[in-house]
């Protein structure tokens, strides 16, 4: 038996302005401002004044999730652009000194494991990303490019043709939070 309607409320705090375009959201804050749209979900999103309601009529097991999914989309988009993401990755070594290098949109990793090619990992977005003695920082408004950007160096420097357990060496996350120092 379905249910006749699912829906969440999101809170929209005083500092962020939040516009409804269709099912297009774009969130202004004071670190930026972020768009995204859900025009493709089987759901509806209303814009009251302090307030964003997402609701789906009828739902199946799939869209009564969206609604949920919608929500911590949206709460995602208003932390980001009202404190930031931060994710602090840690270089760590045993045989070989690492040395890494931010250059445009990558970051290159260079003597890793004792190999003569940098190994390179993509920048998305607009993250920014510091390397500090033996942590990176990297940081920006929309989390999932912020996350996507630190698995891209935490995956570049991934062991293969060797013992991982012997072998340690790598780029690791070590820190997720929210805010921007």
């Amino acid at each position: 038996m379905r249910t006749v309607e699912v829906s969440k409320t999101v809170q929209i705090p005083d500092d962020v302005e939040v516009t409804l375009d269709g099912l297009k959201i774009t969130v202004k804050g004071p670190l930026g401002t972020l768009t995204r749209d859900f025009s493709k979900s089987p759901v509806s999103i209303e814009l009251n004044s302090k307030s964003l309601k997402v609701w789906a009529d009828w739902p199946r097991k799939k869209e009564s999730a969206l609604v949920g999914t919608i929500c911590a989309h949206i709460n995602n988009m208003i932390t980001g652009v009202r404190k930031g993401f931060t994710y602090k990755l840690k270089i760590v070594f045993s045989h070989f000194p690492i040395s890494v290098k931010v250059q445009g949109k990558t970051v290159i990793i260079e003597n890793f494991a004792g190999e003569r090619n940098p190994r390179k990992a993509k920048i998305i977005g607009d993250v920014k990303v510091k390397v500090a003695g033996d942590d990176i920082i990297v940081q920006g408004i929309n989390i999932e490019n912020v996350s996507q950007t630190a698995a891209n160096i935490e995956q570049a420097t991934k062991i293969r043709k060797k013992d991982p357990r012997v072998f340690l060496d790598g780029i690791y996350i070590y820190e997720r939070r929210e805010g921007m120092d």
